[in-house]
């Protein structure tokens, strides 16, 4: 019987002693991945916020196929939530309590473990960095006792866990959003009478490349609506870019960047802004909705519509595109927007052409 006795206080001895040992680790913990993705940071942000995008990316789904995931009737900003009941995973949930729109957000994280719950906070942090966004995901919260017990038993930690979780989730989202910048579609809307217009505009000289007419624009359309704003002109439609003359050979262009007004306006002779008149016309309308690095197959695919058919370009009016929806508007280039319209006039018929040649 003493042996049993011994054996008795030598087990409650371990246990204290295990339990006093447990009770010294420290329980805090944070775990984060930072990456840099090539994508606008309202479009990361808007991504994040909303919680049913985390079926297609968060690494716990993709990890766990027959993950059973719940949401509430409100999926982004604060209040959203969701949860899961997973096959190979902890059941859990998670919570928005703080989102600053193309900044941070704030998330509560809760898994149901053998002996309650685990709780932490999960935080994003998105930074512009040079027309990229610098994404940050952590989690930062304390352990159980139980949870302790388990970290002395286990190879790899919770933070290491988290971080192989992180490191993953941002990878999988880099993709995603990466893949639907790409996605665009290219519409012949076919001849339509453009009804001409009124409009204040800003000229200048430029590569004709997308990525350069781009930059342009961004230097020189909001110097066009800060004069019509301190003058309070009004815009009567989209902003738009005239081409006034294209070099191919040199692949430059003279280009306008205008946005149309409803009457005719009188500028001062020393100002850079202009007034001028779109006039009206017959046109080729194409409609381009994704990044305007598509805009050269949007052209090319009209000029090939138009050789099937009686239309030739009218060189007498300029062509034009109208930026119905922009970066200004929508971060996401695949929602973009863009109007072409090449001016057209019907082909000369053969007894057209030898009558003028006969006067």
């Amino acid at each position: 019987m003493k042996i049993f006795k011994y054996l008795f206080f030598l087990i409650l001895i371990i246990l204290i002693g295990g339990s006093i040992y447990v009770a010294t680790i420290d329980g805090d913990y944070q775990a984060e991945e930072t990456m840099v993705m090539n994508v606008p940071v309202a479009m990361v942000y808007n991504e994040v916020n909303d919680l049913k995008t985390w079926e297609t990316w968060s690494p716990w789904k993709l990890e766990d196929p027959n993950l059973v995931i719940n949401y509430l009737e409100k999926t982004k900003g604060e209040g959203a939530a969701f949860s899961w009941i997973g096959d190979k995973s902890n059941d859990g949930s998670i919570k928005t309590v703080e989102a600053i729109p193309y900044q941070s957000i704030l998330q509560e994280i809760t898994f149901e473990i053998p002996f309650g719950e685990s709780q932490g906070e999960l935080y994003w942090v998105f930074e512009p960095v040079e027309g990229k966004t610098k994404v940050t995901w952590g989690v930062k919260g304390k352990l159980s006792f139980f949870e302790k017990i388990k970290l002395t038993i286990e190879d790899e930690s919770s933070v290491q866990k988290f971080q192989e979780k992180f490191e993953k989730g941002l990878k999988n989202l880099n993709n995603n959003l990466s893949e639907k910048m790409k996605e665009y579609s290219i519409n012949i809307d076919g001849v339509t009478e453009y009804g001409g217009t009124f409009y204040m505009y800003v000229t200048t000289a430029s590569k004709n490349t997308p990525e350069a007419l781009d930059n342009k624009m961004k230097q020189l359309l909001p110097q066009v609506t800060s004069f019509m704003e301190t003058n309070d002109i009004a815009m009567s439609g989209a902003p738009m870019i005239i081409y006034n003359q294209i070099n191919k050979n040199a692949n430059t262009a003279i280009i306008s960047f205008g946005a149309p007004t409803p009457s005719k306006v009188v500028t001062p002779s020393e100002s850079d802004i202009l007034n001028g008149y779109l006039e009206r016309t017959k046109a080729l309308k194409v409609t381009l909705k994704g990044n305007h690095s598509n805009l050269p197959e949007a052209w090319l695919q009209a000029k090939n519509y138009l050789g099937k058919t009686d239309f030739v370009i009218n060189k007498e009016i300029s062509p034009f595109e109208i930026y119905i929806t922009d970066a200004y508007k929508e971060p996401n280039p695949s929602r973009w927007e863009t109007e072409i319209y090449i001016p057209i006039k019907r082909k000369e018929s053969e007894f057209t052409s030898v009558k003028n040649e006969s006067l």
